[in-house]
C-alpha cells in the first residue's frame, strides 16, 4: 500500500516537472558509472542524460533542503539513440538513456580512466573501470544499506525518511566496515563490488559518501528506477541481487567470494540461493544484524548456508571478523 502510493506520488512529480520544464532541451552529457572487467572486456557503464543533477550538501542543510535536493536526483531526463565511442567502439544508449561499451581487456590489472566521446560532439567524460588484480585470493560482493551504509531499509518507512533527508555529508557509514572492507580487500589485492536495490540515479551520491568515508571503492551494481505507469523499480529486490551475483562470478571465474549483507532485506536468502547455484564458489557469508535482528525464516536460510560448508560470521558488527574470515581461508 505505501509503496503504491510512493509510486502515484514520484509518477505524478515527475509529470508535473515535465510540464513545467517544457519541451526537452537537446544537450546531452555523459553520467559515468564505475565499469569492470571480464576475462575478454572492460565493461565501460554510464548513462546519457540532458544534464547532470549534482546536489551541493552542507552539514547545516535542513532536512527540507536535503529532500528537495534529493529528489531532484530522481527526475533526470534521459536521451536515447546517442551513440558513443571509446578506443575505436561503438554502442547507443538505451530507452533509459543508459549504454555499455565493450572493450579489450588488455593486459593491466587494478584502476583506469576510459575516455568516452558522444559522437559527432565534444561532449566527453571519464568512466572509471576496475580490472582485479591476477593476483587476487578472492573477491567480495557487498550490499550497501544497512551493510556498510546506515539506513533502516528494514523499516520501509524509516528508508525513506534516511535516504531522502541526509545528504553526501550527513549520512553515515558503520564505523566498523571501514577498516572490515579494507582487510578484505587487501590494499586494492582483491577486488570489491557493490550490489544494491538503490537506483542508478544514486550513483554517484554513494560514490561521494563511500570516498568521504574512506570506504574501499568498487563498481556498484544498482537497479533502474523504472518509473512509469505500471512500473516503479524494475525486478524484485531478490532477482536484481542474485543476477548481479550470478554476473560477477562469470566476470571472475578463477576467483571463490565472501558475499557480505544484512538481515534486514532478505540477504540470508538471495546468499542460500547464490551459494546452491554457485558450488564451491561462496567462501564466506558475512550478515551483519540491523534493528530486530534475523526473523526465523533468515535464520532458516543462515542454517542452510553453514550446513552447505561456507563459513557464516553473522552479528550486530563486523568487528573481528576480518581475522576469522583470513583463517577460515588460509586454511581452505
Amino acid at each position: 500500500m505505501i509503496r503504491r502510493a510512493l509510486h502515484q506520488l514520484l509518477l505524478a512529480l515527475e509529470t508535473l516537472l515535465e510540464r513545467l520544464r517544457g519541451p526537452r532541451r537537446r544537450g546531452r552529457v555523459i553520467d559515468p558509472y564505475i565499469g569492470y572487467a571480464t576475462p575478454e572486456h572492460r565493461i565501460v557503464r554510464g548513462r546519457v542524460l540532458t544534464g547532470l543533477r549534482r546536489s551541493s550538501p552542507a552539514p547545516d542543510h535542513s532536512r527540507w533542503q536535503n529532500f528537495r535536493q534529493m529528489l531532484g536526483l530522481f527526475f533526470t531526463r534521459e536521451v536515447a539513440d546517442v551513440t558513443l565511442c571509446a578506443e575505436g567502439v561503438e554502442a547507443l544508449s538505451d530507452e533509459e538513456g543508459y549504454f555499455t561499451l565493450l572493450l579489450p581487456r588488455g593486459t593491466g590489472s587494478g584502476w583506469s580512466e576510459v575516455p568516452v566521446q558522444i559522437k559527432e560532439s565534444e561532449e566527453e567524460a571519464l568512466c572509471p573501470v576496475l580490472i582485479a588484480d591476477p593476483d587476487a585470493r578472492f573477491g567480495v560482493i557487498s550490499d550497501i544499506d544497512d551493510t556498510v551504509l546506515q539506513t533502516g531499509a528494514h523499516s520501509f518507512l524509516r528508508n525513506l525518511w534516511t535516504s531522502f533527508t541526509g545528504n553526501a555529508l550527513t549520512r553515515k557509514i558503520f564505523p566498523d566496515a571501514v577498516p572490515f572492507m579494507r582487510a578484505l580487500s587487501q590494499e586494492g589485492r582483491n577486488p570489491v563490488y557493490y550490489v544494491s536495490s538503490s537506483p542508478w540515479n544514486l550513483h554517484y551520491f554513494l560514490d561521494r559518501i563511500f570516498r568521504l568515508a574512506g570506504l574501499v571503492r568498487g563498481p556498484k551494481f544498482l537497479r533502474d528506477l523504472g518509473l512509469s505507469e505500471t512500473q516503479f523499480i524494475s525486478g524484485t529486490h531478490g532477482d536484481h541481487k542474485g543476477s548481479a551475483i550470478d554476473r560477477l562470478l562469470a566476470a571472475n571465474p578463477g576467483l571463490r567470494f565472501v558475499l557480505v549483507g544484512d538481515t534486514g532485506q532478505h540477504d540470508a536468502h538471495v546468499y542460500r540461493a547464490a551459494v546452491a547455484r554457485h558450488p564451491g564458489r561462496i567462501a564466506a557469508v558475512v550478515l551483519r544484524e540491523p534493528g530486530p535482528g534475523p526473523d526465523s525464516a533468515s535464520e532458516e536460510a543462515m542454517a542452510e548456508i553453514a550446513a552447505s560448508g561456507a563459513l557464516l560470521l553473522h552479528g550486530t558488527s563486523f568487528q573481528g571478523f576480518a581475522g576469522r574470515l583470513r583463517e577460515h581461508l588460509e586454511a581452505t
